[in-house]
């Protein structure tokens, strides 16, 4: 009996010792695959005094918060479970005001995120003129951005997704999305 007990154990060390060989590797944390439709546009023209184009695929719906104003709206992603908030302002002496709330909101996410990137937007055939921010890291909102006229109309969007934030993992998300943001303000008009 004892012998077979001391076999069982040199065989189960035997094991233990060859299973640390230098050849195993642990299985890398996966991913599922993102299948992103193609790429293809439609027109939002409301009542509101803007229009622009955005993602087929996306619903446009009104922003029923308790803090919505008019032409508050939000732009659904629900097969990716992501949301661009927009808001609107008219703009009486405070553009400078609401140009650095923009500036604070994009940079509370400095917290979580390792750097933002500025990119200025300048189309003086349709009045345009606005700033991107591009959030890198973890944080909560990858993408914001304003438009204004610079003398009557505040245009502001912020790109949030209902996850927990995973730079890695979203990685591909934001960056289809950061193109279909892309779009969305160069066929930004006023009306």
């Amino acid at each position: 009996m004892i012998r077979i007990a001391i076999s069982m154990l040199i065989f189960k060390l035997f094991i233990f010792i060859s299973s640390c060989s230098s050849d195993y590797s642990p299985r890398p944390r996966g991913y599922f695959r993102i299948d992103f439709p193609e790429r293809s546009y439609v027109s939002y023209e409301g009542d509101c005094p803007y229009r622009f184009k955005y993602p087929e695929f996306a619903e446009v719906i009104e922003d029923d918060s308790r803090m919505a104003q008019p032409c508050w709206i939000n732009i659904d992603f629900p097969e990716f479970r992501g949301r661009l908030h927009i808001s609107y302002m008219e703009v009486d002496d405070n553009l400078v005001e609401f140009m650095e709330d923009s500036r604070k909101l994009a940079y509370k996410h400095t917290v979580k995120a390792d750097g933002i990137d500025e990119r200025i937007f300048v189309n003086h055939e349709n009045r345009v003129y606005g700033v991107l921010y591009d959030i890198k890291g973890n944080s909560a909102s990858a993408l914001q951005f304003f438009l204004t006229d610079s003398s009557r109309h505040f245009f502001r969007a912020a790109l949030y997704f209902n996850v927990q934030p995973d730079r890695d993992s979203l990685a591909p998300v934001i960056d289809y999305f950061r193109e279909d943001i892309l779009y969305l303000i160069e066929s930004f008009a006023w009306n």
